[in-house]
């Protein structure tokens, strides 16, 4: 049923974040106090009530975060499409194991809201393909995985 809010991940939102995936993420930009949506795909679920996610540590996102913390996470799963809102923090400015300047950006969940319109679902989720090399791609995205699940 559409317009479900709930103030945790249900299970499958949960298990959906156990992996990289697409997701977007809304801010509020530092400078002019509007909106601003990026896509991201390194993303993880640490508990029911908390998200990560690893950006480079230039990212103004990361910015964004330091001087307003609200953000929200839009994810397409379990046949609908889902808005989880909470308030972010910087949890470390460098992910340790891992060889980019990644910064690790923690969200405490506020509420998860399916956003989905009425009478819909979804068929096919959204999917990427790395387009630089394939075997330098997995191993960074292992090593990035591997560092916020043990962060």
């Amino acid at each position: 049923m559409a317009n479900q809010v709930e103030p945790k991940l249900i299970q499958p939102l949960f298990e959906a974040l156990q992996q990289e995936r697409f997701v977007t993420l809304a801010t509020i930009d530092y400078e002019t106090g509007g909106p601003n949506v990026s896509a991201i795909s390194w993303v993880l679920a640490k508990d029911e009530e908390t998200i990560y996610f690893a950006v480079d540590n230039r990212s103004r996102i990361v910015q964004n975060i330091k001087e307003n913390n609200k953000a929200v996470v839009n994810v397409i799963a379990n046949e609908s499409t889902y808005s989880i809102a909470g308030d972010g923090a910087v949890k470390e400015e460098k992910l340790e194991g891992v060889p980019l300047k990644l910064a690790l950006v923690e969200i405490t969940i506020k509420e998860v809201r399916d956003v989905m319109f009425y009478g819909s679902k979804i068929v096919s989720e959204p999917q990427y393909d790395k387009t630089y090399d394939k075997d330098a791609a997995a191993r960074l995205d292992k090593q990035v995985m591997d560092a916020m699940k043990n962060a």
